[in-house]
């Protein structure tokens, strides 16, 4: 039998909030791939920039990094929600045979 170590609401919100994360991080990966003005300030951007060519192109490095951080992260509360769905269901079977 396998173990369960957090109880049923823990493991409920949990996947209440993987789900979120994966929907949100999934979301502004997008947003950072296609380049979204609304997110450069959110950029790490540099303060020197020699010219004009140089600065399009540590912003365009700059929104692809930030996607795929997004990505990696999204895929991480992939990882959550399904700990917490099995830790969830194992409390459930849990409780209903008792």
């Amino acid at each position: 039998m396998a173990c369960t170590f957090c109880g049923p609401k823990l493991s409920l919100c949990g996947l209440v909030l993987s789900v979120w994360g994966i929907i949100q991080l999934t979301l502004m990966g997008l947003f950072y791939y296609v380049g979204a003005v609304a997110l450069l300030e959110d950029l790490p951007l540099g303060e020197n920039h020699h010219d004009v060519d140089h600065f399009i192109n540590e912003v365009k490095y700059s929104y692809n990094q930030n996607a795929t951080n997004c990505w990696i992260a999204a895929l991480l509360y992939v990882a959550t929600l399904v700990i917490s769905g099995h830790q969830f269901w194992m409390n459930n079977r849990s409780s209903v045979s008792m």
